[in-house]
């Protein structure tokens, strides 16, 4: 067995991988599948996974300054209250922010609406050696759009597979795609709206909207589970996040970050210069300087 994963298994994204024929309704989104332990096991295994994605992201960036053109981007989906941002702070934080390239994706400017859909999302690809997060993404387009009826029917249909092809052409040009969509229930996703209310400072985080989109959310369900259904390949599978417990989703895209990171076999460049040469000049030099 693979000891670099014990909690979530041999390979963690097996035990989070959309199923065919997945059940919004019958996932429990406060069960940690793959993970025996508690909230403290949890902490203490996501620190333990933190210091090693942190190390697994240098040598990614340290290849993308070494002319290499790899890349890793993490594609978010999940409503509002779900943890997405606490996911980008929590997880995305461990590591060197300069090798981070983050993007959100609200609704289209008019500019973008001139273009084909996947036109704003191209401009946001991660550049080489760097580790790209998508908080919301091009799947808004046959999420929302889907249910608001932004665009036929028809088109929507298109779009999966236009999106299928173009994940696919990602990959080929060398980018490792994670795709996870995080679900919370519905009595988690109230507690965490209320909780806005009673705090001042939360208040800006607080829309209106939100509670309308609940009211929608069998049509919300019936459109992800389309997208899954649709657009979970084997190139660029879907992983579902139970995340009524926060730490457990945290924990889930670290060790689906880490999994992807270490089936790249990352190694640190070699030195494009003579070494022993090098370490001669830093001597002398030293001895000039005393």
């Amino acid at each position: 067995m693979n000891t670099k994963h014990p909690d979530l298994g041999d390979h963690p994204s097996a035990a989070l991988r959309v199923p065919p024929g997945f059940s919004i309704a019958d996932y429990d989104k406060h069960s940690t599948p793959g993970f025996d332990g508690d909230k403290k096991a949890g902490e203490r295994r996501m620190e333990s996974r933190g210091r090693d994605l942190a190390v697994l992201q240098e040598q990614l960036f340290a290849e993308g300054r070494s002319g290499g053109h790899r890349s890793l981007l993490l594609v978010l989906q999940g409503m509002d209250t779900a943890g997405k941002g606490g996911i980008v702070r929590h997880v995305i934080g461990m590591v060197d922010p300069q090798g981070v390239d983050h993007a959100s994706f609200a609704a289209p400017t008019k500019e973008e609406l001139g273009h084909h859909f996947l036109w704003r999302i191209e401009r946001k690809l991660p550049s080489a050696g760097s580790i790209g997060v998508f908080d919301r993404s091009h799947y808004e387009d046959v999420l929302v759009a889907k249910v608001r009826e932004f665009a036929p029917a028809e088109e929507i249909e298109d779009r999966y597979g236009e999106i299928n092809d173009w994940e696919r052409r990602l990959i080929d040009q060398g980018i490792t795609i994670v795709k996870a969509t995080l679900l919370v229930s519905l009595d988690e996703q109230l507690d965490r709206l209320e909780s806005r209310l009673h705090r001042p400072d939360k208040y800006w985080k607080y829309s209106v909207s939100d509670l309308d989109d609940r009211a929608r959310w069998t049509e919300f369900r019936d459109a992800y589970e389309a997208m899954f259904d649709r657009t979970s390949t084997d190139a660029a599978p879907w992983h579902v996040i139970p995340a009524d417990h926060k730490w457990f989703a945290r924990l889930a895209i670290t060790e689906l970050l880490c999994e992807a990171l270490e089936g790249m076999n990352l190694e640190w460049p070699s030195a494009a210069f003579d070494v022993d040469a090098e370490r001669v000049r830093i001597e002398k030099l030293r001895e000039a300087g005393d």
